[in-house]
């Protein structure tokens, strides 16, 4: 089984490692020790503990529990030398890293047996010495066990604080970065909806008594179908400038001060009329509402754009038969519904995309509503119930 590699040591580290090496050797070519009188008097000694703890340097990063094994064997050897300063300024540095670089329980249990260490020797020299001198050695312990751990747990903690700032600024900004996509692209479809409203009728009218003008060899059909045109022209003008008015004020307004309401409907039935009698249709408005109580202006935007939207996919598809919008309030709901007849009708059509019932679709749902449309009993039925309070989103 081929061995594990040892982990590449940091660049400060080998740095950290070097200069205390190379401290050491300085103090112990002065002849500079710490303590004299011990059994082995041999100077040359005190380095085998100062390269060990110079190699436990090299694993601080990397391997903090390993260079704290190594590094406290060989401060205890080193007690029975004359003792080198640098040894031990480099074990307090290991006792640092052992708690900054590594694992959370370990950062918990050290500083606490460092302690208690401290504690220990302090009361073992008091009761070996009997002298105040054995609070010195308890004080000298705790500079190099306790402090440096104490300092490792303070640096540790203000570094974990920092991460979790940075990742919380991270979410923010993404979260940020994630609504104000959602907000464009709600915007959008906002606008493509209210855009579709506004122009679709009126260019489908456009296309049909263009079609029935092209097809049909009469002057008087011809000049009807340009007096219609015109008219869903002018119309269709002075609403895409009104939309585009709103788009350069940029007040963030979620409608327009001027947004259509159902008190425009009868207006709008009889603009219909008109266009629809061409191909056979007529346009009935009934309005079985009770009370003049005002309703939330996106209910009475949407309202009337359902009402709009499916009149125009009448003038487009609908066989000759009646058209009828009926208007009904139950309890905190708006029920606008829409019917027409199905088959086949003489006389040109305007194409559908399909794009209206996925915009009534959108209002509704913005709104919290529920929305059908489908053929029922030989009809087109366009239904919606639009809730009067508790609106969500005015989108």
């Amino acid at each position: 089984m081929p061995a594990l590699p040892l982990p590449r040591p940091h660049r400060d580290d080998v740095i950290i490692a070097a200069s205390g090496l190379l401290g050491g050797l300085v103090l112990w070519l002065l002849n500079l020790y710490m303590r004299t009188g011990y059994v082995l008097a041999d100077t040359r000694l005190p380095l085998i503990p100062l390269v060990v703890m110079a190699a436990a340097e090299l694993l601080r990063r990397t391997s903090p529990r390993t260079a704290l094994t190594i590094g406290t064997v060989a401060l205890l050897a080193e007690q029975c030398t004359h003792g080198n300063l640098a040894t031990v300024a480099m074990y307090t540095d290991i006792v640092y890293a052992a708690v900054l670089y590594g694992t959370p329980v370990a950062a918990r249990r050290i500083p606490v047996a460092a302690f208690l260490f401290s504690l220990a020797v302090t009361a073992g020299s008091l009761v070996w010495l009997r002298s105040p001198e054995a609070l010195l050695i308890g004080i000298v312990t705790a500079l190099v066990v306790f402090v440096p751990a104490l300092t490792g747990v303070s640096v540790r903690y203000h570094r974990d604080a920092a991460e979790t700032a940075r990742l919380r600024a991270d979410q923010t900004a993404l979260l940020a970065e994630m609504d104000r996509a959602q907000a464009v692209t709600a915007e959008r479809a906002r606008m493509a909806r209210e855009l579709h409203d506004l122009v679709a009728n009126h260019l489908s009218a456009i296309a049909i008594h263009s079609t029935a003008a092209l097809s049909i060899d009469d002057p008087e059909t011809s000049r009807t179908a340009l007096g219609v045109i015109r008219e869903n022209s002018v119309e269709g003008l002075a609403e895409m400038r009104r939309l585009i008015g709103l788009l350069r004020t940029g007040t963030g307004d979620p409608e327009p001060s001027s947004s259509p309401t159902l008190g425009s409907l009868d207006a709008l039935i009889e603009q219909h009329r008109a266009a629809a009698a061409a191909g056979g249709l007529t346009c009935v408005l009934e309005d079985s509402r009770t009370g003049s109580e005002p309703l939330p202006a996106p209910v009475e935007l949407a309202a009337y754009r359902i009402a709009q939207e499916s009149l125009t996919n009448a003038l487009k598809h609908a066989a000759p038969g009646p058209v009828v919008v009926r208007l009904g309030r139950a309890a905190e709901t708006l029920t606008v519904e829409v019917t027409s007849a199905l088959g086949d009708r003489p006389g040109p059509r305007a194409p559908g995309s399909g794009a209206g019932l996925v915009g009534m679709r959108e209002r509704v749902a913005l709104l919290g509503g529920t929305f059908a449309a489908g053929p029922r009993d030989g009809i087109w039925r366009v239904r919606a119930d639009l809730p009067v309070s508790g609106t969500r989103k005015t989108g």
